[in-house]
């Protein structure tokens, strides 16, 4: 790779979560390392921020991709991880904390998001740039998102309820 701009250097940094990116297992260390901590300190917030908090993630992950992608030069590259954020806040929308919540919520997301389950694969591969990129984690974190809440009021005690 050519010597990159420190636009293009900073772009990337915060793209891979500075070295969570560059690790084995990228998308699931950052979710684990960073997903799950911030679904614990959300219990503080207001019922509203977690979805707007979404949108938010899920706009910029669209940006950073699309541009971090391109100084990359590769498609949905692991080293960038927003979009696995992304997916697991949408996992986690208008769920009571619980660790058992939390951690399920994490291995379903993960194992949904890396199946490619309908329209996932779809997305991936014909939305353009960051679009397509997102697109697969958002699919897997509104399926994980239904499952929680199935699973909730199936068996709220496995879930630590």
């Amino acid at each position: 790779m050519t010597k990159l701009a420190v636009r293009d250097r900073a772009i990337l940094l915060v793209g891979s979560f500075g070295p969570l990116g560059y690790m084995p297992a990228s998308g699931t260390v950052t979710v684990g390392v960073l997903g799950i901590p911030l679904f614990w300190l959300a219990q503080q917030w207001p019922v509203w921020v977690i979805p707007v908090a979404s949108v938010f993630v899920c706009a910029f992950s669209v940006w950073i991709h699309q541009v971090g992608d391109r100084i990359l030069n590769e498609k949905d590259s692991r080293k960038l991880v927003w979009d696995e954020i992304a997916g697991y806040m949408i996992a986690i929308a208008f769920l009571p904390f619980t660790w058992q919540i939390a951690v399920i919520a994490f291995l379903i997301e993960r194992c949904i998001d890396i199946a490619k389950v309908p329209p996932a694969r779809g997305i991936e591969r014909n939305w353009p740039g960051g679009w397509g990129v997102v697109g697969d984690d958002v699919v897997a974190g509104l399926y994980t998102c239904g499952i929680m809440h199935a699973l909730i009021r199936i068996v709220p005690q496995w879930m630590g309820l």
